[in-house]
């Protein structure tokens, strides 16, 4: 089941991402998210009472109106990856960004597996931002045009923490 996340899930979530990444990186990157209020939404995908998923999108900073997100990071447990788990969380946080109205969305990820969801580096490319040049890389528009022009996004300040 796909759900929002709760505070009670907290725990849960640094689990999998811990597990998920091999690292306690990307937990911590959650929890200073969470507490420098970056957060648009957090989703989970809950089995049994067990949280096996987990991704969030956080909000950037644009030189333009609307609303831009980081879809960073998606976590799946080992043993449940490879079984439509992170396509799932990735469709259904695009669909609860659509309806609020969110503008785009920019990840750095996997080449092989963000395009499938219709991110690409080409729609990046009039994106500055400190990730831009990479070819992981990649904008997904969510309202038509949304990155037809320059923008100029800053990451929250979490995510250089993690560098």
């Amino acid at each position: 089941m796909i759900r929002e996340a709760r505070p009670a899930d907290d725990a849960g979530i640094s689990g999998v991402n811990t597990l998920a990444f091999g690292q306690e990186a990307e937990a911590r990157l959650v929890e200073a998210l969470r507490r420098d209020g970056d957060v648009i939404v957090e989703l989970v995908w809950e089995q049994e009472g067990v949280i096996d998923g987990h991704i969030l999108f956080s909000r950037l900073r644009t030189d333009r109106d609307g609303v831009f997100a980081a879809l960073a990071p998606m976590a799946v447990r080992p043993g449940q990856q490879r079984g439509g788990v992170g396509s799932a969380l990735v469709a259904a946080g695009l669909e609860w960004l659509r309806e609020h109205g969110t503008h785009g969305v920019l990840v750095l990820g996997h080449r092989a597996y963000y395009p499938r969801f219709g991110f690409a580096a080409a729609t990046a490319a009039r994106v500055q931002a400190a990730y831009a040049g990479s070819p992981s890389f990649m904008a997904l528009e969510l309202k038509p045009g949304a990155f037809a022009e320059p923008i100029a996004v800053d990451y929250p300040a979490a995510f250089s923490a993690m560098a």
